[in-house]
């Protein structure tokens, strides 16, 4: 049995710390008065942040396309316009199989990779993706990667998968109005979702 060093476990007890912190800035991203691209963007600088990555990536989805919605470098040439559809690419992969991708280098030998001139980080050599869920369902991609080789850990992996989740539930939430929010009756709204069993 391997027992880790007390310098291992404080390092993992940090890390798992600052995990949480992204979650919890997050959250709070989810209940501000703020515009969608902001908490995009604010997302996107989380992760980098996070993953100490050279790149990331959200695209959402337009009918059958993805469309990228926000990025760390900024192009406004690529923003809104770089689009593909579910049967293209690492990221059209990712969403079409609703799983996670880890290639810790040469990302673009991939035979599933589709290369796009406008984007520099097509180049790169660590690749992570994971899918955008809302209500159970697919609907975007959030892309991470590296310059140089990357193994990914761990806990990486699990963050962008929860940040995933998180980023479907804001745009369930941006779809409601302040004024929905404010109006509806929350109680009515749950107790009329239950199993009729529990409500005789």
């Amino acid at each position: 049995m391997v027992v880790a060093k007390p310098k291992d476990l404080e390092a993992r007890l940090e890390r798992t710390g600052q995990q949480l912190r992204v979650f919890q800035k997050i959250s709070r991203f989810m209940v501000r008065d703020m515009s969608l691209q902001e908490v995009l963007r604010g997302i996107v600088d989380l992760i980098v942040e996070f993953m100490e990555c050279d790149s990331c990536l959200i695209y959402l989805l337009d009918g059958n396309e993805l469309v990228l919605c926000a990025s760390n470098n900024p192009n406004p040439a690529a923003i809104g316009h770089v689009r593909l559809s579910m049967s293209e690419g690492l990221t059209g992969w990712v969403a079409r199989e609703r799983r996670m991708v880890s290639i810790s280098q040469e990302a673009f030998q991939d035979p599933r990779f589709k290369f796009f001139s406008d984007l520099p980080e097509d180049t790169f050599q660590a690749f992570l993706s994971a899918p955008v869920i809302a209500r159970n369902k697919v609907v975007g991609v959030i892309n991470v990667q590296h310059r140089q080789t990357h193994m990914h850990s761990g806990i990486e992996m699990e963050t962008l998968t929860t940040i995933g989740e998180q980023v479907g539930c804001l745009l369930v939430l941006a779809r409601m109005s302040s004024a929905a929010i404010a109006e509806v009756n929350h109680a009515e709204l749950v107790l009329s979702s239950a199993p009729a069993l529990a409500r005789s």
